[in-house]
Formats: C-alpha cells, structure tokens, sequence
C-alpha cells in the first residue's frame, strides 16, 4: 500500500512538471510571435551629424552639439518654421529629448501625422506643444487651430525642467494620441473625426516669436502595426 501511495505519487508529481514546462513553452512561443508580429525594430531618425533624411529651412534649422537647433537667441524668428522627415509614418512610439530656451513666450513643438502646405512655410497635423502654458498639450495645427487636450499644468509644474533637457514621448495608435514628458502622461486622446488622416510626416518646429532655441536630439521611432 505505501509503495503504490509513493508511486502514484510520484506520477502526479511528473505530470504536474510537464504540464508546467508545457505552459511555459507555450508562452514563449506566444511571446515570440507576438514580437515578430507587433513592434518592430527602434530607428533612429537623426544621425547628430547630417540633415539626411529631413528637408526643411536651414536658414533656421542648424545642427550643434549633436541636436537639431531651430531658431536663435540673437534675433526674432519671422514666422513659424518646420524641420520635417522625407517618410511618413503612421502608427508608432516617438522618443526624443527636448529644450525650449529665450524665456516665456518661447514656443515650439513635435508635429505628428503632418503634411506640409505647398508652397508655404506652414504645415497641417497635430502638434505635441512646447512652452509655458503649452507643454505637454496637443494641439491640432493650421486645421482646427485649438488644443485637442490640454495637459494638467500642476503635473506639468510638477515634471519639467525649464530651460533644460526633457524626454518627450508620443504614441500613435489608431485614433488614439498619448503624450509623455519625462516618462509621465500628460495626454491621453482619440480622434473622434474618421476624416482625420491617420498618417503623415513628423517634424520639429520653431514657432515665430521673439528670439528663440528649440533643441531636439536622440530621435528614435519604433513602427507598431
């Protein structure tokens, strides 16, 4: 009677283990699926040393230190002005550090989903804004010509670091926009219009103003499906 107790004890023991590496097996290869099948590789849309891949003003638009710099301290800057990439992309995990400096009416920002406007120094898409009162929003440029969703300005206060370095991340999923700086979200929105294209350039932006800098570096983009 005890050897069959510890024998079939045994057995049960066994077949729990298998079933556990069955279930294991089963989720890595559910995993490894999935990556092969959702995000794919990060990209890297600036280089720090070359403009390769963008097209814009370079009047405006220079390179230092590593960084796309728009704009500068010494003078005003006439009217609003757009580095944008020559591809286009539609759904997908935009990373990239961010530094406004020349004071409170300093502006900027990340245009997503954009076209240009022919023969115009404008363009067309959401914005992810830049500047006291804006960080943190997203804005819809030269189309409605409001703010789709306003971030909290207590949170911002509370997260950004003015005249410094600031991670901004922007994801694009379907109709649905989410917002980071500094790894908190500041935007959480879905475009309720179906005519709203879901595609288009990304760029960077100095808003014309008084003497300004906006700086960008470390661009990188994951493409999601």
């Amino acid at each position: 009677m005890f050897r069959y107790d510890t024998i079939n004890s045994t057995e049960t023991r066994l077949n729990s283990i298998i079933l556990t590496v069955n279930y294991i097996l089963m989720a890595l290869i559910f995993y490894a699926f999935s990556d092969l099948n959702g995000a794919e590789k990060e990209q890297t849309l600036f280089n720090g040393n070359t403009f390769q891949g963008w097209e814009g003003n370079l009047k405006i638009f220079r390179i230092e230190q590593g960084a796309i710099v728009g704009g500068t301290l010494k003078e005003k800057v006439a009217h609003n002005e757009f580095l944008c990439t020559k591809k286009t992309y539609k759904n997908f995990i935009l990373k990239l550090e961010v530094k406004l400096l020349g004071g409170p009416k300093a502006n900027a920002g990340i245009q997503i989903r954009t076209r240009r406007i022919p023969n115009h120094h404008e363009v067309i898409g959401y914005q992810a804004d830049m500047g006291k009162g804006w960080w943190g929003s997203l804005y819809d440029e030269s189309r409605r010509r409001t703010v789709l969703s306003k971030a909290d300005p207590a949170v911002i206060e509370k997260i950004l670091k003015p005249d410094k370095w600031n991670s901004y991340e922007i994801r694009c999923e379907g109709r649905r926009i989410r917002l980071f700086i500094n790894g908190t979200q500041t935007v959480d929105y879905t475009e309720p219009d179906p005519k709203i294209p879901l595609e288009g350039v990304i760029a960077v932006q100095i808003h014309g103003g008084p003497p300004s800098e906006a700086w960008y570096r470390n661009i990188r983009l994951t493409p999601l499906p």
